[in-house]
């Protein structure tokens, strides 16, 4: 019997992924997975082409969405399972984070330029105007085509990552209102990597929080880390999620499926198969 493997984290070029909706579906299929949720950063457009492409794969596929929130000045990301994709507040929530990236975008760029390291911002401008989102991966990589930088993340450590000379914090949505706007739209919100979050002293009271479950699996993180929060979510009686982070070639070396659910916790997260 094949053992149901399902990857709830990833993303595809509706965001920051390499990957096409359909392409990653269908690599999810390759790779012997059995379900797959969608979580571009902001956005739900992935869904249109994933769709008929897990019907035909014979994938089983959940709604999903990375928000990206504050709290209290600490960078959290919510991950929203099993969400209504027609709810109007999230399509709202959605759109309101493509303009405040846009916004923080134009931004960067600005400061870049005055650093000499000029890029184009037309790609930018027609992302936002699909209504797709962009950032600063989208920005590091136009970096490195221009030569400024050798790589990726020597954009990040050089020149945009926090704290750095053409850093901009941007305009913030907190992860209170994250929260209340995937449980309007019939969902589950997650606290998503949780081991990354810098600030351990505001863990406890981010998880006073309404979350609905917490990212206890994932690609990057260690077995015993994992443990830690699998207990922590046994003890507060929460669900438990885990996936990959998989982008596509933009970050070698993690593969979709590379951290999984089982169909058991699948099955608890997702009542709305699409």
């Amino acid at each position: 019997m094949i053992e149901f493997r399902a990857d709830l984290h990833c993303h595809t070029a509706c965001s920051d992924g390499t990957m096409d909706p359909e392409e990653i579906v269908f690599h999810a299929k390759k790779l012997g997975l059995s379900g797959l949720s969608i979580t571009d950063h902001d956005s739900i457009l992935a869904y249109k082409e994933a769709i008929p492409a897990a019907k035909k794969a014979g994938i089983l596929l959940g709604s999903g969405v990375e928000f990206s929130s504050m709290d209290h000045g600490v960078s959290v990301h919510i991950l929203g399972y099993d969400i209504d994709l027609d709810n109007p507040d999230l399509l709202a929530l959605c759109k309101r984070h493509i303009e405040r990236r846009h916004d923080r975008n134009e931004r960067i760029i600005q400061k870049l330029k005055a650093q000499g390291m000029p890029i184009d911002s037309e790609p930018f401008d027609e992302k936002a105007a699909q209504g797709l989102p962009a950032g600063r991966p989208h920005i590091a990589k136009a970096l490195m085509e221009k030569g400024y930088v050798d790589s990726i993340q020597s954009a990040f450590n050089q020149l945009i990552g926090d704290g750095k000379p053409c850093f901009d914090p941007g305009i913030s949505i907190s992860s209170d209102e994250t929260i209340e706007v995937i449980h309007a739209a019939k969902g589950k919100a997650f606290l998503a990597h949780p081991h990354v979050i810098r600030d351990r002293g505001r863990m406890p009271l981010l998880l006073e929080k309404p979350f609905d479950g917490i990212e206890c699996y994932y690609s990057k993180c260690f077995p015993e880390k994992e443990r830690k929060w699998l207990k922590l979510a046994e003890k507060k009686n929460l669900l438990i999620s885990g996936g990959s982070d998989f982008h596509g070639s933009i970050r070698p070396g993690i593969e979709l499926g590379c951290s999984w659910v089982n169909r058991e916790t699948f099955d608890k997260i997702f009542q709305k198969l699409l």
